[in-house]
C-alpha cells in the first residue's frame, strides 16, 4: 500500500511542477504596448501586401525597368519599417502574453523571407534590367506576394484574437463571471 500512495504522491507532484509553467504563463497579462505594436505591424503588412500586388500587377503590364526597381525599392523600406516594429515586439517581449510572444515569433519568418526574395529581386533587376519577364524573376515576385498575404492575414488574425479576448474579459467583468 506505501508504494501506491508513494507513487500517487509522486505523480501528482510532478503534474503539479508540470502546470507550474502553464498557471505562470496563463496569468500573464496582454500588454498594452505589446498590442500597440501589433496593431502598428498589421497597418504595415498591409502595405507590404499592396506593394507585393503592385509588383505583381508590373510583371504582367511590363512596364520599364525603372518603374520596377521604384516599386522593389518602397517595398524594401516598408519591410524596413515592418523590421523595425518587429525589433520593438522582441524588445517587449519579456511582457508579452503567452499568445502575444506567439505572435512575435510567427511573424519573425514570414518577414525575413519576405527581405530575402526582395534582396533577390534587386540583384535580378541589378543584372537584368531589360528580362524582367522571365521566369526566375516573376518566381521572385509571386513568392513575395504570397508571403505579403500570408503576413498580413497572420497579424490581422492575432489582432484580432486580440481585441477578442479583450471584449471577452470585459463581458466577463461585467457579467461577473469567472475568467477561464
Amino acid at each position: 500500500m506505501k508504494n501506491l500512495i508513494g507513487s500517487t504522491t509522486l505523480a501528482l507532484v510532478a503534474a503539479g511542477i508540470l502546470a507550474v509553467p502553464l498557471v505562470r504563463a496563463a496569468a500573464i497579462p496582454d500588454s498594452e504596448k505589446v498590442s500597440g505594436l501589433l496593431a502598428d505591424a498589421k497597418t504595415q503588412a498591409f502595405q507590404l501586401r499592396q506593394d507585393a500586388s503592385a509588383m505583381e500587377g508590373y510583371t504582367r503590364s511590363n512596364p520599364n525597368w525603372e518603374s520596377h526597381a521604384a516599386a522593389v525599392s518602397l517595398m524594401k523600406e516598408h519591410i524596413n519599417a515592418v523590421g523595425r516594429t518587429l525589433d520593438k515586439l522582441e524588445t517587449a517581449r519579456g511582457e508579452a502574453s503567452v499568445w502575444q510572444v506567439t505572435a512575435i515569433d510567427r511573424i519573425k519568418p514570414l518577414l525575413k523571407e519576405m527581405a530575402t526574395n526582395t534582396e533577390n529581386v534587386i540583384a535580378y533587376i541589378n543584372k537584368n534590367p531589360r528580362r524582367l519577364g522571365m521566369k526566375e524573376y516573376t518566381d521572385y515576385i509571386e513568392a513575395n506576394a504570397d508571403v505579403a498575404v500570408q503576413l498580413s492575414g497572420l497579424i490581422a488574425d492575432f489582432v484580432d484574437y486580440g481585441n477578442t479576448k479583450d471584449r471577452l474579459e470585459h463581458l466577463a467583468k461585467k457579467l461577473e463571471l469567472p475568467l477561464t
